[in-house]
Parts: C-alpha cells; sequence; structure tokens
C-alpha cells in the first residue's frame, strides 16, 4: 500500500479518522495516539472535541512533520474556533515548535511520545537509557509494519545485529493493561535478542496536556 504521506500531501489520516466538523475544537495529532487521545476524550465526555490525524508513517519522515501541521492547522481554522496539536517534538529539530508558534498554537511538550508518556522529567532522569529501545502499545500492535518490515530485517535478519547491537533492553511503555500486546512486546525484545522491562506509564502527559488545553483553548 502507497504511504498516504507521499501519495497525498494533505491525507488526514491513516486510521480511519477525520474530523466530524461538530465540535468546537479540534486536536490534530499524529495517527500513533488516536487510540489513546480517542479514550480519553471519550472518558471525559468532551463531546465538543474533534480529532483529526496525520498518518504516523510520518515518523519515517520527521522533516515533513511540520509542514504538514501546518497545512492541517491553515485547514482546520475554517471550521473550528481552537486547534491543539498533539505531536512532541518527534524528530523535528526544533522545526514544529516554531510553526506552532507562528500560527499560535500549543503542542505537547517534549522530544517525542516515550518521553511524555512516562512524564518528562522522570523520562530525562534516565540518562543511563541510550542503549533502551522503547516501544508504547501503538508500536507493540505495529511492530513489523513499522520496525520489522521497513528495517528489512523480514528479508534479512542478519541486519538485527547491524541495527541493534548496542542496543541492550527493549522498554515497554503500555498504556493500557492488556496482556496480549504485553505478550506482543516482549516477542519483540526477544526477536531483537534484547532484555525486556515493562513500565506501565497509562497516558501520561498527553492526558493532562489535552485536559489543560480544553478547559482553557486558546
Amino acid at each position: 500500500m502507497a504511504d498516504p504521506a507521499e501519495t497525498d500531501p494533505d491525507a488526514l489520516t491513516d486510521t480511519g479518522l477525520a474530523p466530524s466538523g461538530q465540535g468546537a475544537v479540534l486536536v490534530i495529532a499524529c495517527g500513533a495516539l488516536a487510540r489513546e487521545i480517542l479514550a480519553i476524550t471519550r472518558t471525559a465526555g468532551w463531546t465538543h472535541v474533534d480529532l483529526a490525524c496525520l498518518p504516523a508513517i510520518l515518523h519515517n519522515h520527521p522533516e515533513k512533520i511540520a509542514e504538514r501541521v501546518r497545512t492541517a492547522v491553515l485547514r482546520a481554522r475554517e471550521t473550528y474556533k481552537a486547534v491543539f496539536v498533539a505531536y512532541a517534538d518527534c524528530g523535528t529539530g526544533g522545526a514544529l515548535k516554531k510553526v506552532c508558534d507562528e500560527l499560535g498554537v500549543e503542542m505537547i511538550s517534549g522530544p517525542h511520545c516515550y518521553s511524555f508518556f512516562e512524564g518528562n522529567a522522570a523520562f530525562s532522569a534516565h540518562e543511563d537509557e541510550i542503549t533502551a529501545f522503547y516501544l508504547t502499545d501503538f508500536l507493540a500492535r505495529q511492530f513489523d509494519a513499522f520496525v520489522w518490515k521497513p528495517l528489512g530485517l523480514d528479508r534479512h535478519p542478519e541486519l538485527i545485529e547491524m541495527y541493534f547491537g548496542n542496543y541492550t533492553k527493549l522498554v515497554y511503555q503500555s498504556q493500557i493493561d492488556d496482556p496480549a500486546l504485553l505478550a506482543r512486546a516482549q516477542s519483540c525484545a526477544d526477536r531483537l535478542g534484547l532484555d525486556f522491562e515493562h513500565r506501565r506509564t497509562g497516558f501520561g502527559e498527553l492526558e493532562s496536556s489535552l485536559r489543560n488545553w480544553v478547559t482553557s483553548p486558546r
């Protein structure tokens, strides 16, 4: 299947989600956060909040994220009173924050989702984890599509050592309690030849950031 980020530069989905136009405010998010954001909004009863997702595969092309977000925000302003960007920096090297500052929209603090799920302060304290490879619930589900196949490990397993030889463990940050996902994450560690560690993070600062914004959207 063609990458939506390549075939349609204005695509707002690879998750089956699109803004309904019924809400007063819109969250523009990475597709990797779709399940979590929907769970948060449903639990909170935020019927005035819509969600639109950019393709999660953009993480393989972080240089494209900032301008894709700019296009999405400008389009959303035709319909919505307020817009929030549910991304952290995500490898853009500060480009996404610059775009958000220019447009006057808020985004999530932190370098990436592994940090804000655990809590940015707690994550930054793990100075000894430069050899850790991280999975979230999304990546545990999509490991083959986002890691195994793009790196060619399905065809050339001998490349595992080249890609992961400097890693020592796989850290699974789970957002929900799901024994099947836990087993899948353990299997990913086994396939990569890494030690396994499980941390139940919940939604972390994704949830608190959304709550702070929804209660007083700019």
